[in-house]
């Protein structure tokens, strides 16, 4: 029987693409770069999924990332502008983002009635915090996972030994992985991190076609408002 949940911030609780097309067209503007078009998301959605590949492999860092995410993104859209000052525009405005996905406010309340809500998510903590508070669901979750703070992230088995680490000894002893659920977008760090250490998974495609390899979740919704249905 699961008992505590495990859900993921980005493109899971909050629309962070949503976020980022927006960021983009405002933050152009701002600072007088050539106009935002839908057909430049698609290589921010590239390049920042690849240096997050990076970090979850442990072979880069959040400061580095922030270093160079933007002069990237910039040298594939032929714009010449500072990335590191465009990132620090793009951090600020995060930290105040909660733009939350179809659905996800309904689904952390009912998830709230009948489990221990735990947040997993690899990131900056303040940040991440803020967010949550901003958006009005901070004190549905009873635990904040979250990986600058942990000192690891997923899907890496020392973040889940920290993660259940601190939940046996706040009220849960003994609580086993199969006991729990985490619940995410990300098939390389919230589906397998929690597979490998035995937990259920829940993989949300955010609408989109969901191919047979997308095995590796117990679960698989399209829509978060299914999570209701299984459990």
């Amino acid at each position: 029987m699961i008992k505590v949940v495990f859900i993921d911030i980005d493109d899971t609780i909050f629309s962070f693409s949503g976020f980022v097309k927006k960021t983009m067209h405002d933050g152009f503007e701002k600072f007088g770069l050539k106009p935002y078009t839908d057909e430049m998301f698609p290589i921010f959605e590239e390049i920042n999924s690849e240096l997050w590949r990076r970090i979850e492999q442990n072979k880069l860092t959040l400061q580095q990332l922030r270093k160079i995410r933007w002069n990237m993104v910039f040298k594939e859209l032929g714009i010449t502008f500072d990335g590191t000052l465009f990132e620090n525009y793009f951090c600020t405005e995060l930290r105040e983002s909660a733009i939350f996905e179809p659905h996800a406010l309904e689904v952390i309340k009912y998830l709230k009635t009948g489990y221990v809500l735990c947040v997993a998510s690899n990131g900056p903590y303040e940040q991440q915090y803020n967010r949550l508070k901003i958006g009005g669901i901070d004190t549905y979750f009873s635990h904040f996972f979250i990986s600058s703070a942990i000192g690891a992230g997923k899907p890496d088995k020392a973040y889940f030994d920290y993660c259940f680490a601190e939940l046996r000894d706040n009220g849960n002893e003994g609580l086993m992985p199969e006991e729990t659920i985490i619940i995410g977008d990300s098939l390389t760090s919230d589906i397998a991190g929690g597979r490998n250490y035995g937990m259920k998974t829940c993989f949300y495609t955010k609408g989109k076609k969901c191919e047979s390899d997308h095995k590796l979740a117990d679960y698989i919704v399209s829509d978060l408002s299914d999570i209701m249905q299984i459990l």
